[in-house]
């Protein structure tokens, strides 16, 4: 669906002298997961593992100071996904000159494993150069929401990271809407990141434009049941993410991703291809099941599927990672804006 952006074509421009000099936010973003099994594109989690991001405004000039995840890989320039959204923000708000920024972040989240480090970087860019505004200029909620998921091209990874717990989201002719609830407090996820990365374009591309009405009505009904079992009745969760929708036409892309969902699941955990992937995630009833879980992913690791891609040996980093119940942090601001 191509839902309008809000543009800075109908406000009163703005000089980029609004933002005083030395004025500096910083910013805590949650990581998420999207779909949590049959919930594709609707449906997302926000998990407590953080990346952060302190932006200074200076006299002229962009500069970085990047560490933690990707640092060697992604542009210190005004490609950097953070001062595209930061941009985005800005021009949404009748600002279009970009002023002179001094960046530094830490990021923690894993790129291109299913973990909405995308998401997390735009709602990062997004709420800072908000927050940097004077209170009068700055977008409203709902303006956030519809500029992060313009960017992101839906809902379902921003809006957890923007509102925390679990996030219900869907668009209209008006727009981006999200409903967030909180998860039952029995369910403890864990994760289980592989050292290998999927693109989520090719993902995506690997999922067919139709599909059986069988196989839709099923994911449906999954999709309807996964709202309740993480709300309130989390021993539905193992039915309630089964997926009929896209990670079986995933799967070759992520084939030791598939075999572990696949092994665990045989098991009876709740788990799930994490966005995108290959990321695995399971949702443990409890912390006796999330000792389980990971027992029972060492024990996978030993099957050959799970152990290897491509012929080369993959190492999992397997984290107990609780649901984060509030989304992005304006944990620190200096000057009075």
């Amino acid at each position: 669906m191509s839902l309008p952006m809000i543009d800075g074509s109908d406000q009163a421009l703005l000089s980029p002298q609004v933002i005083p000099m030395g004025a500096q936010v910083t910013v805590r973003v949650p990581a998420s997961s999207a779909n949590l099994g049959p919930g594709y594109d609707s449906l997302g989690l926000a998990l407590a593992f953080y990346d952060e991001l302190t932006v200074t405004r200076q006299e002229a000039g962009l500069t970085f100071d990047l560490s933690g995840e990707g640092d060697d890989q992604v542009p210190q320039d005004a490609s950097h996904l953070v001062v595209k959204a930061m941009q985005t923000a800005w021009r949404a708000a009748g600002l279009l000159e970009l002023p002179g920024l001094h960046i530094q972040a830490h990021n923690r989240i894993p790129h291109s494993r299913g973990m909405g480090s995308s998401a997390s970087a735009i709602v990062a860019g997004v709420v800072a150069a908000n927050g940097l505004l004077p209170v009068e200029h700055r977008l409203s909620d709902q303006a956030i929401l519809q500029v992060c998921s313009g960017m992101e091209g839906h809902p379902d990874n921003v809006a957890p990271s923007l509102y925390g717990n679990v996030v219900v989201s869907y668009g209209d002719a008006s727009g981006w809407h999200s409903l967030p609830f909180a998860a039952d407090e029995e369910i403890l996820p864990v994760v289980a990141i592989p050292d290998y990365e999927v693109p989520t374009k090719l993902a995506r591309g690997l999922i067919p434009e139709t599909l059986p009405h069988h196989e839709a009505a099923a994911n449906s009904g999954r999709a309807a049941l996964l709202t309740q079992a993480l709300a309130r009745y989390p021993d539905y969760l193992f039915a309630a993410t089964q997926d009929y929708l896209h990670q079986s036409y995933r799967a070759v892309a992520m084939a030791p991703s598939a075999e572990l969902v696949a092994y665990l699941r045989g098991l009876g955990f709740a788990a799930v291809i994490s966005g995108a992937g290959p990321t695995v995630l399971v949702l443990a009833r409890g912390q006796q099941e999330r000792q389980a879980a990971h027992q029972a992913i060492e024990q996978a690791r030993q099957l050959r599927p799970v152990g290897f891609y491509e012929e080369k040996e993959l190492d999992w980093r397997v984290l107990d990672v609780d649901i984060a119940t509030e989304g992005v942090m304006l944990t620190c601001r200096q000057a009075d804006l």
